[in-house]
């Protein structure tokens, strides 16, 4: 099956898989840089910083107590966009776009769908050595680094992040297949999820069984107020902080 330049059957799988593309959805509103751009931090113009923007973003809507603490969050938001959108290509079409970070348009202040405009669509095989190419050295390493230096996040949890990003994205994929009768979607995208996590960058992540997904990191979300652990976090409950941190 051929990708359609809308990509109009990622739609009914939610915002996080449906990807507007310019000129089949409509242009995006006003300039906006692209994700290379943001990795980099050299915006084309004098707009904000946009991964700066999108971390105050999620800081400001979840009461984050600490900037490295919005940091993972928006880290694992963003990871999950971009991992839901290539596999669900791929198990939809057997294709994925060309999600190149120069073809991708970002506006750091909206929400899924409209976050992310692809420029151009060029069809790729929707294999797991493309998906590891386009997703985790195309965008997660240099997302990855550009947080690193700028929010101190240690490695182990960016790559946390990225594996639990694309469990979660595949684990959803196979809900929605198997709910409206696409077992075939679920039949590609459970050995493709497998096979991804077969990469060194991810396999040492967590334990993958079935579509359930045990991190070996922890993302921070447990010290948003009210945010408690993950459903697939490393720890069972909430860490209790230390005397130092408590008094300090």
């Amino acid at each position: 099956m051929d990708l359609e330049p809308g990509l109009a059957a990622l739609r009914p799988l939610g915002g996080f898989f449906a990807l507007r593309t310019t000129g089949a959805d409509a242009t995006p509103p006003g300039p906006l840089p692209t994700l290379a751009e943001s990795y980099a931090g050299t915006p084309s113009d004098a707009r904000r910083d946009a991964l700066a923007s999108r971390v105050e973003t999620v800081a400001r809507r979840l009461r984050a107590p600490e900037p490295r603490v919005a940091a993972s969050i928006a880290h694992q938001g963003l990871a999950a966009r971009l991992w839901s959108a290539a596999l669900g290509c791929a198990a939809l079409y057997g294709r994925v776009p060309d999600l190149d970070p120069a073809l991708l348009r970002w506006d750091a202040g909206a929400a899924a769908p409209d976050d992310l405009w692809l420029t151009g669509l060029r069809p790729l095989p929707g294999d797991a050595a493309t998906l590891v190419d386009t997703v985790l050295h195309g965008h997660l390493e240099p997302l990855a680094a550009a947080l690193r230096a700028r929010y101190g996040l240690a490695t182990g949890l960016l790559r946390g992040n990225a594996g639990s990003a694309l469990a979660g994205a595949a684990r959803e994929l196979d809900r929605w297949a198997r709910a409206n009768g696409r077992t075939e979607v679920a039949d590609r995208a459970r050995p493709l999820t497998a096979a991804l996590f077969t990469h060194p960058l991810l396999s040492p992540t967590g334990t993958l069984t079935g579509t359930a997904f045990r991190r070996r990191s922890c993302c921070l979300y447990y010290r948003v107020p009210g945010g408690g652990v993950c459903g697939d976090c490393c720890f069972p409950r909430p860490p209790r902080p230390s005397p130092r941190a408590a008094s300090g």
